[in-house]
């Protein structure tokens, strides 16, 4: 039996708040990503949650499944590794659901069957895989064991009629109880037969994104015990090895005589695990820790999350102003009212999120009739010419998403 022990494939599951989306990672992969104090006290998902999982098939009767055994008692095949990832569906998480969807390679839309579709954050995601580039999703009708067969059905013609006026409106729509972890096998085999493994090239200079990090020290701990930041991420391409020198971008922020910056830091591999196991080389596809020598500081409550990992010297470069090619939405989308996207204006604070990162951006140009913009950063960012950024704007007390832009 061959064993898999990188996942290749990031798969993001979004969707509205308490629509199920942690329960069906736990139905998938056995693990609760729930994990943080405030998390289980307020039972919302607030920092993207990670999760792997291996995927079978049955050679006897055809059946999928997370199981090494079969329900009809054989000996199931490894298929491939899958990491999920597991966005917040709160509307004021947005800018984490943002930053978590650029790593992702395809996404499960969870919409709860005993809910009106569609809810605003089920609006608000779709709109935003639409935007990032995310090509491949499967829906899951969650939350079926609530209600009675008339009302799943009705409910399942409302997430039809939903996705028909979407790029998404071929993709199955598979009923589910991830409480009661029914059809979690007709689920695998959707997401088999329709979130492909996309092709990478290993060959590229490694880009890693960097969704989380942490200290891993235990209160207590002597100095002479104490191991380095660990970042948590995704492997966009080429490949990163155990004892490579690489490089943060855009770093963190020091003052020197009462000015602040940005600077770049460098620092080691010293260890990389995924899978749940220590790895001496990862490519792209799934998620990752690497340790570093950075002290463990820098990294507390995801304060490196947003930086991209590189070779000293070989890397995107970092803006603190970009140049923006603008497409709006007609209307604005995850609130509960139809609003109009109006033009943007100058001053305007914009919430940008490239790459895993989230910033704010001020406009200082508007040219072309709206269609190009200028705007300074608050915090600079990493990213090729050429990158998505998508654009939100604070409509009450909530940034909302109204488009997005390329960078020039």
């Amino acid at each position: 039996m061959k064993r898999l022990v990188q996942p290749e494939i990031n798969i993001g599951l979004v969707g509205h708040v308490d629509h199920g989306k942690t329960t069906l990672v736990k139905a998938l992969s056995g693990i609760w990503t729930d994990t943080h104090s405030e998390e289980l006290k307020r039972g919302i998902t607030i920092r993207l949650g990670y999760a792997d999982c291996i995927f079978y098939k049955c050679p006897k009767c055809g059946r999928y499944g997370v199981k090494k055994i079969c329900k009809c008692g054989a000996e199931t095949e490894p298929l491939r590794k899958v990491s999920f990832v597991d966005a917040p569906g709160h509307e004021s998480l947005m800018a984490t659901m943002l930053s978590g969807a650029t790593i992702m390679d395809g996404a499960l839309l969870i919409i709860a069957a005993n809910e009106t579709c569609p809810q605003p954050q089920t609006r608000e995601h779709l709109m935003a895989l639409q935007i990032i580039g995310i090509k491949n999703i499967v829906v899951v009708q969650n939350k079926i064991d609530t209600v009675s067969e008339d009302e799943a059905l009705k409910n399942y013609e409302e997430i039809k009629q939903f996705l028909s006026g979407t790029p998404y409106k071929n993709a199955p729509v598979i009923p589910v109880s991830a409480q009661q972890e029914v059809n979690i096998d007709v689920l695998v085999e959707a997401i088999e037969k329709n979130i492909p493994t996309p092709k990478r090239d290993p060959t590229k200079d490694p880009i890693m994104l960097v969704a989380r990090s942490f200290d891993v020290n235990k209160p207590g701990t002597l100095p002479e015990n104490l191991v380095g930041s660990v970042l948590g991420g995704s492997i966009k391409q080429g490949k990163l090895r155990v004892g490579q020198e690489i490089e943060l971008r855009p770093g963190i922020e020091t003052e020197s005589h009462g000015k602040k910056e940005w600077n770049p830091i460098t620092t080691k591999i010293v260890e990389i695990r995924t899978g749940g196991e220590k790895v001496e080389e990862a490519g792209p596809g799934g998620n990752l820790g690497i340790q570093t020598l950075l002290d463990p500081s820098l990294a507390k409550g995801d304060s490196l999350a947003g930086n991209i990992v590189g070779l000293p010297g070989r890397m995107p470069p970092v803006w603190n102003k970009l140049t923006l090619n603008v497409h709006l939405l007609e209307r604005v989308v995850g609130t509960k009212e139809e609003l109009k996207v109006e033009s943007l204006k100058m001053n305007e604070p914009l919430m940008l999120n490239v790459n895993v990162a989230a910033t704010v951006g001020i406009v200082t140009k508007i040219l072309e009739q709206g269609s190009k913009i200028e705007c300074v950063l608050r915090i600079p960012v990493c990213a090729e010419i050429g990158s998505k950024v998508t654009i939100s704007r604070r409509i009450g007390n909530r940034f909302r998403l109204i488009g997005y832009g390329v960078i020039l």
